[in-house]
């Protein structure tokens, strides 16, 4: 048996905890810069503010229905992340952290009358160790526990946010009932595709022959029809090395010059240097985009990415950069107000079995001045950084609306007036 256990408008219940007088008020957090929307409380949604809204445009809407807005606190989400995780740690044999506010559980002899009850207490002691609300579903499969915590959370006066699929009866409703643009692993080309052949359910989806699934969805989308069937085959994975590091930011203004962008792009691919030694990569491949500003019709637009094969593999945070530059000049045009860039690493390899050309390879000087790198920054902050950084520069993106970092940051803890 799985679980599923997400934690609800994760960081709207994460501004929440420390600012109990929001409760049952509209709350928003901004992404990156305050631009967009990307977390909404449930009073947000029923007045009418949708995923992605872009700030300036829905202010109206925020000032007319007292809507409480953030700015993204990625320090306090992830510690309040990690509290919450280290909680569910004890309740399972094992676990996979899905994402920051995910988890499933491998829940191993239990009965079926346990279930709810388990689920109630692991609900309790959640929201009394950390303040975060959960729901919690249970099912045979991981993807079956996905249904069941939607099911959950859709009808919380019916099931107290925590639902147990445990029957094959319950099994066919919940897939009558789920919409097949709803099924966890079916993105949306794939759904509209589906809808016009009239699999319109995850139960109609369940009853395409095996053959056809292979072939339009791949071995993929069999494996997520199996584990709908209840025929568990996705079972849990393991933190591993990611296959791609993306580091990639808006701006706090829009920016015209090549020199402004420069020193973005050169941070980006420096940054990508630390997080592939920190999994003790190299990589081999690298991409650099640039975009103006989509919500500004009133100036013209432009967008480009392109993706170069490095000459040898490495890590360093001098050669990504020296690299990702040069990129940057091949598709940068002046006379545009760039928004956004950013820096994609690719093709990784193990840094402890480096692949050796024949005309050219890494300086190996760079191997152990990036350790060394490493360790000062570890030991007295990021203070060291490439020149082609501007050292002289403090890049801090726009959080006009940024709550205190109250269980990290001993200068910003709650304080209590007597």
């Amino acid at each position: 048996m799985y679980a599923l256990v997400d934690c609800n408008n994760f960081y709207a219940s994460c501004e929440r905890v420390f600012r109990p007088e929001l409760n049952g008020k509209p709350v928003v957090v901004l992404s990156n810069n305050d631009g967009c929307v990307i977390a909404r409380s449930n009073e947000a949604k029923e007045v009418g503010i949708p995923m992605g809204a872009p700030a300036f445009q829905y202010q109206k809407l925020f000032n007319q229905n007292s809507v409480q807005v953030f700015s993204a606190n990625f320090t306090l989400y992830g510690d309040m992340s990690r509290r919450v995780m280290s909680i569910l740690e004890y309740y399972a044999s094992e676990m996979e952290i899905y994402s920051i506010d995910e988890a499933f559980l491998k829940m191993d002899g239990l009965k079926s009358e346990d279930l709810l009850r388990l689920g109630a207490e692991i609900r309790g002691k959640v929201f009394r160790w950390t303040g975060i609300p959960i729901t919690v579903g249970f099912a045979p499969t991981k993807a079956l526990a996905k249904v069941a915590n939607r099911i959950a959370k859709k009808y919380p006066e019916h099931t107290a946010n925590v639902y147990a699929m445990d029957s094959e009866e319950k099994r066919i409703k919940a897939l009558r009932w789920l919409d097949i643009g709803d099924v966890w692993g079916i993105g949306r080309q794939h759904a509209k595709r589906l809808e016009k052949l009239g699999v319109k359910t995850a139960l109609d989806f369940t009853r395409l022959k095996d053959d056809w699934v292979k072939q339009h969805l791949s071995i993929v989308g069999l494996r997520l029809k199996r584990d709908l069937q209840g025929v568990s085959v996705l079972g849990l994975e393991s933190v591993a090395s990611k296959k791609a590091i993306a580091v990639t930011r808006s701006f706090d203004a829009n920016y015209t010059e090549l020199e402004q962008i420069r020193e973005r792009v050169s941070t980006f691919a420096f940054t990508c240097g630390e997080k592939l030694r920190s999994q003790g990569s190299n990589c081999s491949s690298l991409s650099v985009f640039v975009y103006t500003n989509g919500h500004r019709p009133d100036l013209p637009q432009y967008g480009k990415k392109i993706s170069v094969d490095l000459p040898f593999p490495t890590n360093s945070g001098m050669e990504l950069s020296k690299f990702a530059v040069e990129a940057l000049k091949r598709i940068f045009r002046a006379g545009y107000h760039y928004k956004k860039a950013g820096v994609i690493v690719e093709k990784f390899t193990s840094e402890l079995e480096p692949q050796l050309n024949l005309f050219k390879n890494r300086d190996p000087r760079q191997v152990p001045l990036m350790k060394t790198l490493d360790r000062l920054n570890l030991l007295y902050g990021k203070k060291v950084r490439l020149a082609s950084q501007d050292p002289g520069k403090v890049w801090k993106m726009k959080q006009e609306r940024l709550s205190p970092r109250y269980s990290t940051n001993l200068d910003e803890v709650i304080r209590i007036m007597l």
